[in-house]
């Protein structure tokens, strides 16, 4: 699975304006950890965040076991970062 291809979707699709994707995988299928921010998820509740995540990697999603997200707003990102 190509995380960059993953990363693209995100960004092309939710106009993301960072997008981290680390691969877990350990041999038992794709495990992702995914950073997601977007100034699209202001307003959005957090499962409609995921959702509209899901929805962007829609195929991807038929070969990845597991998968973790954070999604966030431009603002809690930054709140995030400054927080260490």
């Amino acid at each position: 699975m190509a995380a960059q291809a993953i990363e693209q979707k995100l960004r092309d699709k939710l106009k993301a304006t960072v997008v981290e994707v680390v691969d877990l995988s350990d041999g038992c299928g794709a495990k992702l950890d995914l950073l997601v921010v977007s100034e699209k998820f202001v307003g959005m509740s957090l499962l409609d965040r995921q959702r509209s995540v899901h929805e962007a990697i829609e195929e991807e999603m038929k070969t990845i076991h597991a998968l973790t997200m954070k999604t966030k707003t431009p603002e809690q990102y930054e709140a995030m970062k400054a927080k260490g």
